[in-house]
């Protein structure tokens, strides 16, 4: 039987980008770099999104590289995923700043099961980009961090947000995080009419990074938010 399950892993196998980049950017594509990351995608899958209920989507910008760029799996690092019982090979460890935040967003709704249950977490872009900075080092890069990636991302961009959408997704409002983030996707609703609504939260990383000591009130303007 089709499930949000079985439809979002097939989604997540099909990502290619073959957009033109510009100079000294790459594109992260975990579902057929890493065998690791597409273990733990489709047993987060398996285990969060079996029902067939019509989710709320929460968008961010897109993945990044010690987030869903390794685990495959939105806002969650390996260490969120052994705390979800998620198999994660021994010796593999990643801590990404922001799924810190969104597991206590996570928590305040009710848990895990009964959160995935309800929404469905992405990024306005699911694949994530690199910029090359000299030697082995590379560092995360947002699809609006230039002008001329944010034009070769968007058709990208447009084809695989219908496709997220078709997964089952409840589409009369979506919570996107971050407001440059936010203004793109009303751009973009301005022609493609995605949405009846769009709210924007703080992203979690200005959040965790910047905002700690005020984290239990963004925890609640969140909630706020997926409640409404």
């Amino acid at each position: 039987m089709s499930t949000f399950a079985r439809r979002l892993m097939a989604f997540s196998r099909s990502l290619d980008f073959r957009e033109k980049l510009p100079e000294h950017l790459a594109v992260m594509n975990p579902f057929r770099e890493s065998a690791v990351a597409l273990a733990c995608a489709d047993a987060f899958c398996e285990k969060f999104y079996a029902s067939n209920n019509r989710r709320r989507m929460i968008l961010g910008i897109n993945p990044g590289r010690h987030g869903s760029g390794v685990t495959g799996v939105p806002f969650t690092d390996f260490k969120r995923l052994r705390g979800l019982d998620i198999a994660v090979p021994d010796g593999l460890s990643s801590h990404e700043i922001s799924s810190e935040f969104v597991y206590r967003v996570v928590a305040a709704l009710g848990g895990a099961a009964a959160f995935y249950d309800r929404f469905y977490i992405s990024s306005i872009c699911p694949l994530g980009f690199v910029r090359h900075k000299g030697g082995n080092r590379w560092v995360n890069y947002n699809y609006y961090d230039s002008a001329a990636l944010q034009e070769a991302a968007t058709p990208f961009i447009i084809e695989t947000l219908r496709q997220q959408i078709a997964l089952g997704c409840d589409t009369r409002r979506v919570v996107v995080m971050g407001k440059k983030n936010a203004d793109y996707v009303r751009e973009l609703n301005e022609t493609h009419a995605f949405f009846g609504e769009i709210l924007d939260v703080p992203h979690p990383r200005f959040v965790a990074q910047y905002r700690r000591r005020f984290m239990d009130d963004y925890v609640a303007q969140y909630q706020a938010a997926l409640e409404a």
